[in-house]
């Protein structure tokens, strides 16, 4: 039988929201801020070193983005519960929305979910992550306040094998308003290697929340992927959290265009490591 979800696990409880009046045009989100399970899930059938892997979050993300949003004056929106529960950045029919592998790693816990069970995640963590953004960016604009999403991701120096170069990457769809001068400014940096839809794309179905809570208004927007051997300690949380304030303080918008030839085109990959 499907235990009660504990009254400790209030919505509230799974959304952290910093600064939600903050000044600065941008918001900042983070998907897969946190790895932590809740004590009804145990470990999901996964040994307690798995948990500390890149598959249940985003190491270093949610300490580069706390350091931008205060430096900022931004807001942040946070999930804190582990993307192995649900991953908040996929739509509700996606297959991988409670996934039953990451990588090649299979989490017994999450096969064999009843609709009720399936449910109940999305309630407990999903909902209020979006619904937090939702009530954030339309206050906003009806504010008249200008608003720009950005989300702050981290990914593995290696996935199946594959040797991935790149520092930051940016990822974009034919919206690049947010994206082209932002990219134009890192590669500006000494001695960083800067993947433009690397090492994903909204091709791979990595790109929900914010089609969800800017594409779907026409705000700019673009997402942020540090390479996490780069953010495993404070020093470098601390040197990328600044590189990207510094850029973000100065940055200015392009002017949107009517067209849409720059449409990604890149392969679909399996995206269960972004």
């Amino acid at each position: 039988m499907e235990q009660a979800r504990p009254a400790s696990l209030a919505s509230s409880d799974t959304v952290g929201v910093t600064n939600p009046r903050g000044s600065s045009p941008f918001v900042l989100t983070c998907d897969h801020a946190s790895n932590f399970l809740p004590a009804e899930f145990g470990t999901l059938g996964l040994a307690a070193e798995d948990l500390s892997r890149h598959i249940a979050w985003d190491p270093g993300a949610l300490p580069v983005a706390l350091r931008m949003a205060q430096a900022l004056d931004a807001t942040l929106v946070e999930t804190r519960i582990s993307r192995l529960v649900i991953d908040c950045n996929r739509p509700l029919d996606a297959p991988d929305l409670v996934p039953p592998v990451s990588e090649t790693t299979a989490i017994p816990g999450n096969t064999g979910l009843s609709e009720k069970q399936r449910a109940a995640r999305v309630a407990l963590s999903w909902q209020p992550f979006h619904g937090a953004i939702e009530r954030i960016v339309e206050d906003r604009l009806a504010r008249g306040q200008e608003t720009l999403l950005v989300s702050v991701h981290s990914f593995t120096p290696v996935y199946k094998g594959r040797n991935r170069p790149w520092h930051i990457g940016i990822i974009h769809d034919e919206d690049r308003r947010l994206a082209s001068p932002l990219i134009s400014a890192l590669r500006r940096l000494a001695g960083v290697t800067v993947g433009v839809n690397e090492p994903y794309s909204p091709a791979d179905r990595v790109y929900f929340t914010l089609e969800r809570h800017a594409r779907s208004r026409g705000l700019p927007c673009a997402m942020i992927e540090i390479r996490n051997d780069e953010i495993s300690g404070e020093t470098g949380q601390r040197k990328w959290a600044d590189l990207l304030t510094g850029i973000f303080s100065n940055l200015e918008p392009e002017e949107a265009r009517g067209s849409r030839s720059s449409a990604v085109g890149k392969s679909v990959q399996s995206a269960s490591q972004e």
